[in-house]
């Protein structure tokens, strides 16, 4: 979300520093953003959103529509434990099959 303006979009690409979106339009960079990242299952069930605090650090245009680059901004204690958790689910397989991993996400992100 961002003012009153809420923007769909999806992504593959979560770590506990932020996340690449596509978006239909774009979101000016260094703009303050709220997040609400839903984890997708089967039969198009959805969990609870979880909203993060976010700024928009790129913008560009893909295609017909752009990608944004989104930094989380300072979480507190709570939030980065449930986001631990989301990222946790997705890198065990998530609501989809995936390729398995050799390390785990905190690894591959330092």
């Amino acid at each position: 979300m961002t003012g009153n303006a809420t923007v769909s979009g999806h992504t593959t690409n979560l770590s506990r520093g932020g996340l690449c979106a596509s978006l239909a339009q774009p979101i000016p960079t260094g703009t303050a953003i709220d997040v609400d990242v839903v984890l997708v299952f089967e039969g198009d069930v959805r969990s609870e959103p979880l909203r993060l605090p976010a700024l928009v650090v790129w913008c560009t245009g893909v295609d017909d529509g752009h990608q944004i680059g989104i930094s989380f901004r300072t979480l507190d204690a709570e939030l980065a434990e449930y986001l631990g958790l989301f990222i946790k689910y997705l890198d065990q397989g998530g609501p989809k099959e995936r390729m398995k991993r050799d390390m785990p996400v905190d690894d591959r992100f330092r």
